[in-house]
């Protein structure tokens, strides 16, 4: 999920609601620590995957046109009330959001996803409008929230201090997200360790392949993935991956504590914002009120690096796609990468060396995740990795179960964009229907 989050067990996050004593107990700095390496990185066989999918919402046949709030809150509502088996969430600026449940392969995952597609769809069309999957708005540019909650409240002040970037993820942009289980806890190709270092290797060549974003507002921005450079400077450490070269759970558990609080939750009135306040600072001054295991709950889902370790690993670098099944081929190169031992060997000595390209900068701000969203597959290393990478997932996707349909549409787009070196981001571009 974007910025409309919620945390997938535990209290709601949202509202203060009646706490069991489990998340209403105050917190020390080593209790903490313990729970953030106890609950980010839980270990085993991979054995489940999930999508989450945003859509941004536009009229069906004038999609330049605006939407009125209204309209679009109702079109909304007519959604909330069709049965779903995904969750649906509605972002700050009305995109929609579909998460599936954890689900036993990656067909039972896109047929679920695809139901639930083919239901709001139907819901919609009536109305006169449709899903669109870009990136980020090429039409429109910095609308409104149509959210009013404290939580968005306090998220578009603390992002505010840093520029337009954070207002801009929040309602105008839109993601394919992939969830994984974290791995083995044994070293080889399925072990959390390599696994970690895979997504943010890894993840710099899917943003790049799956680049779909170069137009926002009308107009050209001049990166390929215009959504992954909002989240790379939308704040100074919440969009950051921890330092490379650190144990995951030594690396994530710090980078947690050290990240300031967006906002400390109150039963009435506005949140405060603080400004500079990490958590790790809050459980050492315990002002203005001592944090909570809730709280930290909730602070995790205000970090947005470009992988999210929240038991499984979470990963956010994946740019919205067009067409009604194109969201079913990052789902699916990602999973069968991850997924098949063979695959996952093959792709990590493939995008092992981009790791001289990334430098010791944290993702998405090095020189490798910023080239990939600027450039795409114009990249020539990540071009030779891309070509890796899709042809071990066209070989892997039969061993995991893939149908014909889903092989098809990953081989279609293997032909289309990364064999010559391009994205989805270089057709829309060119596009008249943006543009007019």
């Amino acid at each position: 999920m974007s910025s409309g989050d919620r945390t997938a067990s535990g209290p709601p996050h949202d509202r203060y609601a009646p706490l069991t004593r489990e998340f209403s107990q105050e917190l020390t700095e080593d209790e903490a620590e313990d729970l953030l390496r106890c609950i980010c990185f839980k270990t085993g066989p991979p054995r489940t995957v999930g999508a989450e999918l945003e859509w941004l919402i536009h009229e069906r046949s004038r999609p330049q046109a605006p939407l009125p709030a209204p309209r679009l809150a109702a079109a909304l509502q007519a959604v909330r009330d069709r049965p779903l088996v995904s969750a649906l969430t509605i972002e700050p600026g009305g995109q929609l959001e579909l998460s599936s449940p954890p689900a036993a392969s990656l067909m039972e995952c896109l047929d679920l996803l695809a139901a639930d597609l083919a239901v709001v769809r139907d819901t919609l069309r009536p109305l006169g409008l449709d899903l669109d999957g870009y990136g980020v708005d090429p039409w429109h540019a910095r609308r409104e929230r149509i959210l009013r909650e404290p939580r968005y409240d306090a998220m578009e002040a603390s992002l505010a201090r840093n520029g337009p970037d954070g207002r801009a993820m929040m309602c105008d942009s839109a993601s394919i997200q992939v969830c994984l289980d974290a791995g083995l806890e044994e070293p080889g190709p399925l072990g959390y360790h390599r696994r970690w270092q895979l997504t943010h290797l890894l993840g710099a060549v899917l943003v790049a392949a799956f680049a779909n974003s170069p137009v926002y507002g009308r107009r050209r921005t001049g990166w390929r993935s215009t959504r992954q450079s909002l989240w790379a400077y939308l704040d100074p450490v919440r969009g950051l991956a921890p330092a490379p070269g650190r144990e995951p759970r030594a690396a994530w558990a710090a980078h947690v504590l050290d990240t300031p609080v967006m906002c400390i939750r109150a039963e009435d009135g506005p949140w405060t914002v603080p400004e500079g306040l990490t958590f790790r600072q809050w459980l050492r001054s315990r002002r203005p009120r001592p944090p909570r295991r809730d709280d930290l709950d909730y602070h995790l889902t205000t970090l947005f690096p470009p992988v999210r370790p929240r038991g499984h690993l979470e990963l956010r670098m994946i740019d919205a796609q067009r067409g009604p099944d194109g969201w079913m081929v990052p789902v699916a190169v990602t999973t069968a990468l991850f997924e098949d031992p063979e695959a996952a060997e093959t792709v990590y000595r493939a995008v092992k060396p981009l790791a001289e390209l990334a430098g010791p900068v944290p993702a998405p701000r090095n020189p490798l995740w910023l080239d990939a969203a600027r450039y795409g597959l114009a990249v020539p290393d990540l071009h030779a990795a891309a070509l890796t990478c899709f042809g071990a997932a066209l070989e892997a996707l039969p061993r995991i179960g893939a149908t014909v349909a889903v092989l098809d549409a990953v081989a279609a787009f293997h032909d289309r964009y990364v064999v010559p070196g391009r994205c989805p981001a270089d057709d829309v571009t060119d596009a008249k229907e943006v543009r007019s």
